[in-house]
């Protein structure tokens, strides 16, 4: 099974932010991150598919409407198509608010029509009630397995796999633990990672020689704070990367039911923040000098993975250092979840229709390779208090959107974080590297220049 191409069913998309809620706040219209996994309205191109899709507050219909702009019939997409709003956008996360709404609970119920899965944008102990509670089989790892996906358990997963990784020590909850570590490691800065920490917002990169110096990637955090989450969460402390050229590949990759695994796409990662960590888009597929190297280490680890049971889409961090014999790939970290690199993948594969070709680490459309550079941080005043009907029509006026008979342009996301908050992502899909990087720069400069 893939939630990338369903033949028949019921999709029950319950985006839940089921993540630390201090972290969360610290995003830029964090809630509207539910909106992420819209691009799945794309597999209602099938007619054996139904999506039922849960939110917190009310999808705008443009939104919706834009999506189905991309399917064949959309009036026949909109009759298998349930949107169910709690209209609660305070109480969070998600999920722990339809567990307490009955009536919610019985719409999902009757919505569903012969095989069901639910897909969780992130997996917690709510999502498995939840499911408990629909009966319906989670695409997502069980809550028994989530160590696999901390800091320390990518090491363990790391190390059975046979996959380098710069040199540290994982399991650490006590002060005492940090220090000796951070002084075991080669080099004057080393870097902490909070074990459950996302999108680089549990890191802090340490100068040994002083520790006031401490750069923490999240606004606002203090030794003092961060060392309480140290003993709640548990971290690791790992050697700083100081190589240059230094690069920041990913991998995506999926297990099925049944235990078949497979890597799915690999990424190269823009990222940004106080400390370069903290992730604000991708490009794909990731650099042909190390791609390979990459989608070798992602496979051994998915193989380990679904030995050990795990199922649904996850990602892998890696660090891509340059030598004189070529580069070596590092594990940077598992994300047990969808992360930031899936939904321009899936909206790049369901808008497109190409395959990928593990062989060359490409998307082909036949024999015409695609590819694309997305973004989830496109912030600009001039957005602010526009509507999302407003801006896919300027995209589209200004030839930017998609262009079905090319099957090029952009896919936009993050549409209802607009009006607020002046932001969305955009995915720009080209037949090249460089048509897809010059429409990314000229859609950037059309909606930032208003």
């Amino acid at each position: 099974m893939s939630i990338f191409e369903p033949s028949e069913g019921t999709l029950v998309v319950v985006p839940s932010l089921s993540l630390p809620q201090d972290e969360l706040r610290r995003i830029t219209g964090a809630r509207c991150y539910e909106e992420r996994l819209l691009f799945l309205l794309l597999t209602l191109r099938r007619p054996g598919v139904k999506v039922v899709y849960v939110s917190s507050a009310p999808v705008d219909p443009d939104i919706v409407s834009y999506y189905f702009g991309f399917l064949p019939d959309p009036d026949d997409a909109a009759r298998r198509l349930t949107l169910i709003s709690l209209d609660d956008t305070r109480s969070q996360p998600l999920t722990r608010t339809l567990l307490a709404r009955p009536e919610a609970l019985r719409r999902i119920r009757a919505a569903i029509d012969g095989d069901a899965w639910m897909v969780p944008f992130v997996m917690s102990d709510l999502e498995e009630r939840l499911a408990s509670s629909l009966n319906v089989p989670i695409y997502g790892p069980a809550m028994s397995l989530a160590y696999y996906g901390s800091k320390s358990g990518a090491r363990e997963v790391g190390t059975e796999a046979a996959v380098p990784m710069a040199r540290g020590f994982g399991d650490l909850r006590h002060q005492g633990e940090i220090e000796d570590a951070v002084f075991s490691l080669p080099g004057e800065r080393v870097i902490v990672k909070l074990n459950d920490g996302y999108s680089g917002l549990g890191n802090a990169i340490v100068t040994k020689s002083d520790w006031s110096r401490t750069r923490f990637s999240a606004d606002g955090e203090t030794w003092e704070t961060f060392s309480a989450k140290i003993s709640e969460r548990g971290a690791v402390v790992e050697e700083f990367i100081e190589h240059r050229p230094l690069f920041f590949p990913s991998a995506l990759a999926r297990i099925t039911p049944g235990g078949h695994h497979d890597v799915v796409a690999t990424h190269d990662q823009v990222l940004g923040g106080p400390n370069a960590d903290v992730y604000q888009g991708c490009t794909f597929p990731a650099r042909a000098e190390y791609r390979h190297e990459v989608g070798e280490s992602a496979a051994r680890i998915a193989a380990v993975l679904a030995k050990r049971g795990v199922v649904g889409l996850f990602g892998m961090d890696f660090f891509a250092l340059k030598s004189d014999s070529g580069y070596a790939a590092l594990l940077c970290e598992i994300n047990l979840r969808i992360g930031g690199t899936t939904h321009p993948f899936g909206a790049a594969l369901l808008t497109t229709g190409a395959t990928y070709d593990p062989a060359t680490g490409l998307l082909m459309d036949g024999s015409q390779p695609k590819y694309y550079t997305a973004t989830d941080n496109c912030s600009a005043a001039c957005l602010r208090g526009r509507t999302p009907g407003e801006v896919v029509r300027m995209v589209e006026e200004r030839g930017l959107g998609f262009d079905a008979a090319r099957r090029t342009g952009n896919v936009l996301h993050l549409l209802g974080a607009i009006p607020e908050h002046g932001k969305l992502g955009f995915t720009s899909i080209g037949d090249s590297r460089q048509e897809a990087d010059e429409l990314h720069r000229a859609t950037r400069l059309a909606l930032c220049g208003g």
